[in-house]
């Protein structure tokens, strides 16, 4: 057990290191020094992402990236990781709820078009345009004639994007159903996470095989050469938004590239372009 001794005798990390090893359980050692490992990296990536904006808005780009996946999936903590030391000004994260009876009357995109970046910005979607494609079909929220159009429409809407010059970025976050069902568990534990939880999280988990349906339909359709589908292929949470941000950084050429001395190159095991023959965990 570690001691205030030990901390005032600090000697540096390697020291410090072996200190800690030496009053640690093998299990507890190894998993603080990756929680270590992934905050050290983290910070690292953050700062090529400071850089990335501040390019974005010097070029003027306009930057959209989408988090899309099953619940639970971790789209939101690594938004918050992607956000967390960016300039807010140039900086949006978009989180629409269901809308209300004036959207549902107009053309399904225009709540979307409104949210799009602006020249110099980068926009994070929490959910996008894709809900009518998966969550809004499996849940009855849409009807077929609704979900059909949609499916036309989708693609020529996000090639009139690209010609126009925005860069869209999708990803999907990947999760096994018996992962799903641990981290819904830990959110009814944790007071801080309950509201995370929802009757329709709860009716996910009973109709994983639709959800599977829906998302293989969204990608075969979908998928395109402009705008192709990145699948975050992993259960360790803190390996997705390393290596999503990772991905992120490695679309563009920006100023000071690889100055924070890390890999801004994903991981390809994790990292992978939606393909039909690739097997997937969710």
């Amino acid at each position: 057990m570690l001691t205030k001794e030990h901390f005032e005798s600090y000697a540096g990390k390697e020291a410090f290191k072996e200190v800690v090893q030496s009053n640690s359980t093998k299990k507890n050692f190894e998993s603080l020094m990756e929680t270590l490992d992934y905050e050290s990296e983290l910070l690292k990536l953050q700062a090529e992402l400071v850089d990335l904006q501040q390019w974005t808005a010097k070029h003027k780009k306009r930057v959209c990236v989408l988090f899309e996946g099953r619940d639970a999936a971790g789209k939101g903590g690594a938004i918050r990781r992607f956000t967390e030391h960016l300039n807010p000004r140039s900086m949006r994260v978009v989180a629409l709820t269901k809308p209300t009876e004036i959207e549902k009357g107009q053309w399904y995109f225009r709540r979307y078009i409104k949210e799009l970046p602006e020249p110099g910005e980068l926009v994070f979607f929490d959910r996008s345009w894709y809900n009518r494609a998966v969550v809004e079909p499996v849940m009855d929220f849409c009807g077929d004639e609704q979900y059909q159009k949609f499916m036309v429409q989708v693609p020529e809407f996000e090639h009139m994007l690209y010609e126009d010059g925005v860069i869209i970025i999708k990803f999907w976050f990947s999760i096994s159903k018996e992962e799903q069902k641990k981290r819904f568990k830990s959110r009814l534990k944790n007071p801080l996470k309950q509201w995370k939880f929802s009757p329709v999280d709860k009716e996910g988990q009973k109709r994983w095989d639709k959800y599977t349906f829906y998302k293989e339909q969204m990608f075969s359709q979908t998928h395109t050469s402009f705008s192709p589908w990145i699948i975050i292929k992993t259960n360790n949470k803190k390996q997705a938004r390393l290596e999503s941000i990772r991905y992120v950084l490695s679309r563009f050429d920006y100023d000071r590239k690889g100055s924070s001395k890390t890999t801004v190159l994903p991981d390809p095991n994790v990292v992978q372009r939606y393909h039909r023959m690739i097997t997937q965990i969710d």
